[in-house]
């Protein structure tokens, strides 16, 4: 399983944010396909215990169910992006069914960022989407909804691949719960002893 994306995503797509340079002791967290009632507002508890902001890219079906928890999330100081209204994937999508999508999912959350679940866009709808967005991918992706990871090697990925400027992938659903409380105590507070800071994708 890749945790670093691949090199030739990178090559295609030079203009998406695949990591921010920064001199800082600086780890970008984000949490993709929430907001869930339950894991996402667990998730806003660890993260105030370690002083740690991130971004939640939303899926907008679930806020459209979840208005309160996803309420909580800007309340608590965190920034939220675009992750289409249905998790569609772009690759098995026309370019206007995903825009569309992509629009109703705005309609809900307000942001300029965007990321295509699964890390899947097309070319085509990349170029139109830059435009109005910012499209944030990631440097270091957990794992942690996969079965067959354990809680172990779901933490081992996201210590060993992290450093300062990462954009490291979790995901505040129901699939990823145990590998993602596991994972993300453990890394908040490794980083957090090592003198670095949370922040949001800006």
């Amino acid at each position: 399983m890749r945790v670093k994306p691949p090199y030739l995503a990178r090559l295609v797509f030079p203009n998406l944010l695949w990591e921010i340079p920064t001199q800082e002791k600086e780890i970008f967290l984000t949490f993709d396909d929430g907001p869930h009632p339950e894991i996402t507002m667990r998730t806003l508890e660890l993260l105030d215990e370690f002083d740690a902001k991130a971004t939640f890219f939303c899926v907008g079906e679930n806020v459209e169910n979840h208005p309160g928890t996803f309420a909580a999330i800007l309340e608590q100081g965190h920034r939220v992006g675009n992750h289409t209204y249905n998790h569609l994937n772009g690759w098995k999508t026309s370019n206007a069914e995903y825009f569309g999508n992509i629009a109703r999912c705005a309609e809900r959350v307000n942001s300029e960022l965007f990321r295509p679940p699964f890390g899947r866009i097309k070319l085509s709808q990349a170029k139109v989407l830059r435009k109005q967005y910012k499209i944030v991918m990631w440097s270091v992706l957990s794992w942690d909804f996969h079965p067959k990871v354990s809680r172990g090697q779901c933490l081992e990925n996201v210590l060993r691949y992290t450093g300062p400027g990462s954009v490291l992938v979790l995901h505040d659903s129901l699939k990823a719960e145990e590998n993602l409380f596991h994972a993300l105590h453990g890394l908040l507070k490794h980083f957090k002893e090592q003198g670095f800071a949370f922040r949001p994708v800006g």
